[in-house]
């Protein structure tokens, strides 16, 4: 358990998976969480399991528009903002030579583009405020080039991710600002649910893992709990691997 007493952490695609358990550590360390997620439905019900220590807001993370003004409102409506992590995003499983221009497009924006918007309107809040920790969940497909889950596409997107992290940490490092991202490989969540129904598939990726089995939210969520902390007070920059030993790097 990590310490966010009196903290408030905003986490995009908190109504499940990775993202809820990662709501669930902060409100679990003594903190409130701010849950942006596309679905509303399951967004407010998450909402409620917290006791009173969530707040949902609905966001589209494909419309760079929207999500300005949700972290706008957010940042209006709320006395202080310590934190926000990056979990909302889609995967794209299509072949390279059969991915068509609108997917890729569509992966591009709401992966990257999403994480660089919602970043790029709460960086003035944090440089005006004393700092923040920044929490963008990536995945080990944007260093080995796809080939679990998401292919090019995906894998693009999220290569994209760890570069924008990591020059908002060198340049975020002097207002207080660090950004730092997770890179998860397989992980047991509603998203992968086809893959592990597919035996021969969900084999040859277990295969690839070290540990030889896929992780659980709550394991994913560990890592991002201790960069939004103040457990990870000097580490700025850092692509964390929490991938079974996939990478290792």
């Amino acid at each position: 358990m990590f310490d966010f007493k009196e903290k408030t952490i905003i986490v995009t695609g908190a109504a499940q998976g990775i993202g809820k358990e990662t709501a669930k550590g902060i409100v679990e360390g003594g903190g409130d969480v701010i849950i942006l997620d596309l679905n509303s439905e399951k967004g407010e019900a998450t909402a409620k399991e917290f006791n009173g220590h969530a707040t949902f807001y609905k966001i589209d993370l494909g419309d760079c528009k929207n999500c300005r003004e949700v972290i706008n409102t957010v940042c209006a409506e709320h006395d202080k903002i310590d934190g926000l992590i990056n979990v909302g995003g889609i995967i794209s499983k299509a072949k390279f030579e059969d991915i068509s221009d609108e997917e890729w497009e569509r992966t591009i924006r709401i992966n990257l583009t999403g994480t660089y918007s919602t970043c790029s309107e709460i960086y003035p809040y944090f440089m005006k405020n004393g700092g923040g920790r920044i929490v963008n969940v990536s995945s080990v497909a944007g260093k080995i080039g796809g080939g679990l889950l998401g292919t090019a596409a995906y894998a693009s997107s999220k290569a994209g991710v760890n570069g924008l992290t990591k020059a908002i940490a060198k340049e975020g490092g002097k207002y207080g600002i660090s950004c730092n991202a997770v890179c998860p490989s397989f992980t047991h969540t509603a998203m992968t649910k086809s893959l592990a129904e597919d035996k021969e598939k969900n084999d040859l990726i277990i295969n690839m893992i070290p540990l030889r089995r896929a992780a659980e939210p709550y394991e994913i969520a560990q890592m991002i709990l201790f960069f939004a902390s103040d457990a990870a007070s000097f580490v700025n920059g850092e692509i964390g691997d929490c991938d079974g030993g996939i990478v290792l790097d």
